[in-house]
């Protein structure tokens, strides 16, 4: 984050909270943007995935004490007028009036230059000049690690249960031929000699805004001679394999983070994250509906109209005996607790059991007259009747 950032930014307005707002509120309203949205639960939803990082900032700030105090008395003594702005001896800031001028050629109301340095150098920590003017002694930033994509396709049962598959992934390494130092073989780099190895250039000026180095681009090297594969960049593509933990419970096409999975990061900075888009093949008997199983049980007229005991499949465990009771319609769905899809040890979905009534494509001679029979003896008024009054019309 630059020092432009810190300042322009109002983190009591990303989390929507007054400024003296206690520890405990600024939590809740951190968690409520992070459930309402978190890129696991809005996929490709580039706004989401903004606001979501807006508040995991203003959070890490505002959470800290020590932080907040510091960003509380920046903006303060700034909005406060505590600090003049010098014209330099050449150039000028009146003629660009940018941001990066003004933090360049801040100083102090009393002539000093220690206070705001001071104030925000744990925040940055970015390097501060010794009492005699020296060069700065800081390292190159760490840089974090790229994100990777990948896709896995399970089984519908593994979805329901959870299981661990090897997922390949495409992303980048320390070049193999150099050895991640970017120079060509039988050479090495040289020592950057416009930021002595650090990495990063620091303007004068007492807020010293830092950045990656221009010449070697943050690394703190310069190749002469560049490596023919990977350029000069000390990175190569990579191609592995990773096993991955797949939760019980997950949809198709639902993509999960393992956070410090992805790319390894430069110069001791942090690894990215791994994205895994599930994929889940459907099952020739069962369904979903959230937690819970579904499955079409057929059966036959006598069994609805008298009433029965029938089996009813489960996913990957024994069938379960339900009782359907006489002058059961077509289409009622019957509740098979704890034969769903795990929600947690111990804690599963219900089936869904919806039966259908099995009408046979041909009967026998003897059959026919037995039905017809029955209907001559039931006597049963037209089901149709009250459908066609309300249709407005009548049966013939």
């Amino acid at each position: 984050m630059s020092q432009k950032d810190y300042f322009e930014k109002d983190y009591y307005k990303v989390l929507g909270v007054p400024k003296d707002a206690k520890p405990a509120d600024i939590k809740k309203a951190f968690r409520k943007i992070a459930r309402d949205n978190h890129p696991d639960a809005h996929p490709g939803d580039k706004k989401a995935e903004q606001r979501f990082k807006d508040a995991s900032e203003a959070n890490d700030i505002l959470s800290d004490p020590d932080k907040r105090k510091e960003y509380d008395e920046a903006r303060s003594l700034l909005g406060a007028g505590a600090f003049r702005f010098q014209r330099p001896s050449s150039g000028g800031f009146g003629g660009s009036g940018s941001w990066d001028d003004l933090f360049r050629t801040a100083t102090a109301s009393n002539g000093t230059d220690a206070g705001l340095s001071d104030l925000l150098g744990n925040l940055f920590g970015q390097a501060r000049r010794g009492a005699s003017g020296g060069a700065s002694s800081s390292r190159s930033p760490g840089r974090r690690g790229a994100d990777i994509e990948g896709e896995v396709t399970i089984d519908f049962a593994q979805a329901v249960d959870g299981t661990t598959v090897g997922v390949r992934m495409v992303g980048d390494e320390p070049c193999q031929t150099c050895r991640g130092t970017g120079a060509k073989s039988g050479t090495v780099p040289r020592v950057c000699p416009a930021c002595q190895g650090s990495g990063v250039a620091t303007s004068g000026g007492l807020m010293g805004l830092t950045q990656p180095c221009p010449d070697c681009h943050g690394r703190g090297l310069v190749v002469d001679d560049p490596c023919p594969d990977c350029h000069g960049s000390g990175r190569a593509a990579s191609r592995r394999t990773m096993q991955v933990r797949i939760p019980a419970g997950v949809n198709d096409n639902q993509r999960i983070r393992i956070k410090g999975k992805g790319s390894a990061g430069e110069n001791g900075g942090p690894p990215g994250d791994l994205y895994v888009t599930v994929h889940v093949r459907p099952h020739p008997v069962f369904g979903r509906a959230g937690h819970n199983l579904t499955v079409e049980v057929p059966v036959t007229y006598p069994e609805a109209a008298l009433g029965a005991m029938i089996d009813v499949p489960t996913l990957g465990g024994d069938p379960v005996r339900l009782k359907i009771p006489p002058g059961t319609p077509n289409g009622r769905t019957f509740r098979v607790r704890g034969k769903g899809v795990s929600q947690g040890p111990g804690d599963r979905g219900d089936l869904l059991a919806t039966v259908v009534v099995a009408v046979p494509g041909a009967l026998s001679t003897e059959a026919a007259a037995a039905l017809g029979q029955y209907a001559h003896l039931a006597q049963q008024s037209d089901p149709r009747a009250d459908l066609l009054a309300k249709a407005g019309g009548k049966a013939r």
